[in-house]
């Protein structure tokens, strides 16, 4: 076949004559385009590592500086006052280097000095500006004289367009709270969670550990915060997420949804065509450093280990990994050094779904030891892959882009299923727990009627940088790329291109059976998952900010009160809260019920207590919420804290009961909200049906209650509830319930009326 031909630079044969050599014209041309592209990558990242490590300044001003000295120097002025004259003197002095091309060298010298002192004093001035939070507290809407000198210095420093990295070197360093000040604030966050003898056990345990362990711990964990960029994310990365032996899926992976009510294309290999040439534009940005998240997002894979596992980041990668009915293939993404265009991903995607060739034995289910305990893949890993063909082909996985699935169900939202929403959520959260690649750092899902889904490991970053990817691939994919009226990509395909690439393995009867180990494991893990995915569609934000309150707090208000009317207690809650104010800053606790929120909640459950003093409580709950996502976003929070003096104590063998005791207190309701419209790639009020349906994971605790939501837009917020069967305490639909009544029931106290649902 042609296409064979062309993926080889030249062909030979042995005759009696001698070597006979065959070449191809076209190879060798592909060949030069792809190292002209790899040279321009590496020309690209070479300027935006020497734009970020010189910013805020720029290379123009850096001419500036040196023309305005040469200037002024030349016109009998010395700005150096003497010192390009002592430079002078240090040169050498030579028939090439005349004194007048001496005092020109060593006026630039000195300029370039000063130009790089004024970049490390703007650097530092803005650190110090950065470190400022005061803003944050300030009443919404109004902003003090100091914080609008504040931000105008901000701005004034913050110079030209910042890349990627620009800021890295000028964010401060998440700073150590005090540990009485966080001790405290653990007091006040477990009081109402405890009864008075055991509230008086703990706050003995925590006044010795104040006196006796932790003023050891802290002044190494001091030290650590001087010597390290951030003194929480590497630990946090290894021990929460690296060393956990249980499965990825359910358990710590998370997932990303569609258009709720909007699908672009019902073409399969269409809508992935698209959907991955936009991930490779957002990719090629990432590069360029055009865009602020996070480096490891592609080229990214979680590798097993015995005892703690090990993230593999590369550079680049030029190929995809794709799984379609039990098969694995390797996809290249480029030609003649450019990314493939739309047209052309449909096409070889399509020819991966017309294949009409088995899966060989032991390859349907392999993916299924990503899905399981992590030792037995370990060890599986090591004995069958490490070599021959199994070896290639595990490289071709763990080295792609990303992985890509070409599901054979349809999922999404259908007005007449009532269970459509808790299907497409569990298909995405583990689906037959071996059509995704748990490890990858993320697995792109594509469904038989062009609906997408995404499966994301979490120890490489946390939601809200999947989330800005996700929003960029919709938003291009719709509004940028588009189809054609049959729903196909738009232009003519390279019928050229050599078809993907079928993976070949040789997996033994003894790696079949640990395959399938893995595979009853997760399956039962995945069988217990308890799941409603619902809309609330009676009200959004727009109504809620009548309230003259956040939409987080009334949401997480409306959590405790539906916590309490399905429990009849409160619980630990968890709610994620981003520390990105910091250098490499990833999440901090907020825990949401207070002594404040269950003085709301019994409120709403006393019926001799009056509609405005239920108002006047809900409003001290709210206010005393966002204090701690204030506080938590600056630094100032609780667990991770905790969670560093542990650690500290664990390496120096020191016990403490009471940090003993903080770890092991379970999480029964762990929520978080899923960002919207970070980039704004389009008019969420010109195109009301393209909202996104925002994602979810799986329950922390055996007997508890995980809940993502999205406020998408002015009327509508999506949650995701998930629960285990197993347990006898938890329902996910009625819990689902309680919180759509909890909601109306607060927004009837402010006499605002809901709108009617939409079907």
């Amino acid at each position: 076949m042609a296409e064979a031909h062309q993926a080889v630079a030249f062909q030979f044969t042995v005759t009696p004559d001698g070597f006979d050599f065959h070449l191809s014209r076209e190879a060798l041309k592909q060949l030069y385009l792809a190292g002209v592209y790899s040279w321009k990558k590496r020309l690209v990242c070479a300027k935006n590592s020497f734009l970020s490590g010189v910013y805020p300044a720029s290379p123009s001003s850096w001419m500036v500086v040196v023309m305005a000295t040469a200037g002024s120097f030349y016109c009998q002025l010395d700005p150096s006052m003497g010192v390009i004259a002592r430079i002078r003197c240090y040169l050498p002095g030579s028939r090439f280097l005349s004194l007048q091309s001496r005092t020109v060298v060593s006026a630039a010298l000195f300029s370039t000095g000063v130009w790089l002192a004024a970049v490390l004093l703007c650097r530092h001035s803005l650190k110090l500006l950065l470190s400022y939070h005061g803003w944050m507290f300030e009443p919404h809407g109004k902003m003090s004289r100091g914080t609008k000198i504040w931000a105008a210095l901000v701005k004034v420093l913050s110079g030209r367009k910042p890349l990627l990295y620009s800021f890295q070197s000028s964010l401060p360093k998440l700073p150590v709270p005090p540990v009485e000040a966080t001790v405290t604030r653990y007091l006040e966050s477990v009081r109402p969670l405890m009864d008075e003898e055991k509230y008086r056990r703990m706050e003995a345990l925590a006044e010795e550990f104040k006196e006796k362990t932790a003023p050891q711990l802290q002044k190494y964990l001091v030290l650590k915060s001087w010597w390290t960029t951030n003194y929480v994310s590497d630990w946090w990365e290894e021990y929460i997420y690296l060393r956990g032996r249980g499965p990825l899926m359910v358990n710590s992976n998370y997932y990303a949804m569609d258009f709720l009510y909007v699908t672009p294309s019902r073409v399969q290999a269409a809508r992935a065509g698209n959907a991955v040439h936009s991930m490779l534009l957002y990719r090629r940005k990432l590069d360029r450093g055009e865009l602020p998240p996070m480096e490891r997002m592609f080229n990214t894979t979680r590798i097993p280990g015995k005892d703690t596992d090990t993230l593999l980041h590369l550079l680049n990668s030029k190929h995809l990994a794709v799984y379609h009915r039990g098969r694995f293939y390797k996809l290249w993404l480029f030609h003649g050094g450019s990314l493939l265009r739309p047209r052309d991903l449909e096409m070889q995607f399509q020819r991966i779904l017309d294949d009409p060739s088995p899966p060989q034995p032991g390859e349907e289910r392999l993916a299924a030891l990503t899905a399981g305990e992590r030792a037995p893949w370990a060890e599986a890993r090591a004995r069958f892959f490490s070599y021959g063909r199994n070896k290639v082909s595990l490289d071709a996985i763990e080295r792609a882009a990303f992985f890509l699935t070409l599901d054979e169900e349809a999922q999404g939202y259908t007005p007449d299923r009532a269970d459509c929403m808790d299907a497409y959520a569990k298909s995405l959260l583990h689906g037959k727990c071996y059509d995704r690649w748990f490890d990858k750092s993320f697995t792109l899902v594509v469904y038989k009627n062009g609906k997408l889904g995404a499966n994301a490991e979490h120890s490489w970053a946390d939601a809200p940088i999947v989330g800005h990817l996700w929003e960029f691939m919709l938003g291009t994919d719709q509004f940028q790329l588009g189809y054609d009226e049959g729903g196909h990509c738009r232009g003519e395909p390279n019928t050229q291109l050599a078809p993907p690439q079928r993976l070949q393995w040789d997996i033994a009867p003894e790696c079949q059976e640990a395959i399938e180990r893995s595979y009853r494991v997760a399956k039962a893990l995945a069988d217990d998952v308890d799941f409603c995915c619902f809309q609330f569609s009676q009200f959004g934000k727009g109504l809620i900010k009548q309230c003259r309150t956040s939409p987080d707090a009334f949401i997480q208000l409306s959590l405790q009160l539906a916590h309490f009317r399905d429990k009849g207690c409160f619980c630990l809650t968890y709610e994620a809260s981003m520390t990105r104010l910091f250098r490499q800053g990833r999440t901090e606790t907020v825990r949401s019920c207070t002594a404040e929120s269950t003085a709301f909640v019994r409120s709403m459950a006393d019926a001799r207590q009056s509609r405005a003093e239920r108002k006047r409580l809900f409003t001290l709950a709210a206010d005393k919420h966002q204090h701690m996502c204030r506080m938590a976003m600056t630094g100032a929070g609780i667990d991770r804290h905790l969670f560093c003096l542990y650690v500290v104590s664990r390496y120096l063998g020191v016990r403490s009961p009471f940090l003993a005791q903080v770890l092991a207190e379970p999480w029964r309701l762990s929520t978080s909200q899923t960002p919207q419209q970070q980039l704004k790639m389009f008019d969420l009020d010109k195109h009301p049906d393209h909202v996104s349906t925002g994602g979810g994971f799986g329950p922390v605790a055996d007997d508890g209650y995980g809940v993502s939501y999205i406020i998408a837009g002015e009327n509508l917020i999506t949650f995701h509830v998930s629960s285990k069967h197993s347990s006898a305490e938890t329902d996910s639909k009625r819990f689902a319930g309680h919180i759509r009544q909890a909601m109306l029931d607060i927004a009837e106290l402010f006499d605002v009326p809901p709108r009617a649902a939409r079907k």
